[in-house]
């Protein structure tokens, strides 16, 4: 028996819920981190939930049964970085449950970003989680690396709330 993995697949566009449906209809084991969000219409303004990171679902399943998972509508590929199909860590998988069950306000960021400080989160929901600082334009944010996706989330926490345990290296 081939181990279970977490892989990432990618869906066509807009089609992350369907896939994930689909697959979980068939007994496949998925998630599909979602976000809620107020979007502003010219006339209206309404609450609307929407995929943390566009195109991609979670799969766990083994390397050897991936193609039986893209026999799915919408399903398009698997994700791979450096000709390896992309996986996440447990612990990575818990981190964005934890982020996404909290509502704080969450964006995605795919863009390299150079390394900082090392912080902690000193109350909250998000109590000890572990990220680095990043300043983007005036705002500061809590930068939790994905390295399974090569994505980061970025979540607005103010500095007070923040220790710093690394100092960021010297240039």
């Amino acid at each position: 028996m081939q181990e279970m993995k977490w892989y990432v697949m990618y869906t066509a566009s807009r089609s992350e819920k369907k896939v994930a449906e689909r697959l979980q209809e068939n007994g496949w084991e998925v998630y599909l981190p979602i976000v809620e969000e107020l979007r502003q219409w010219s006339d209206r303004k309404k609450k609307v939930q929407r995929p943390l990171f566009n195109g991609y679902v979670f799969v766990k399943t083994s390397r050897n049964r991936l193609w039986e998972c893209l026999q799915f509508p919408g399903a398009v590929k698997f994700v791979h970085f450096a000709g390896e199909h992309a996986t996440m860590r447990e612990e990575d998988l818990d981190v964005i449950k934890r982020v996404v069950t909290t509502g704080v306000a969450v964006e995605t960021d795919g863009s390299e970003i150079e390394p900082g400080e090392t912080v902690k989160v000193l109350g909250g929901p998000l109590q000890d989680l572990v990220g680095e600082c990043v300043e983007r334009g005036n705002k500061d944010y809590f930068l939790i690396r994905i390295p399974g996706i090569m994505q980061n989330m970025l979540i607005t926490i103010e500095r007070k709330f923040l220790e710093v345990i690394q100092k960021a290296p010297s240039k």
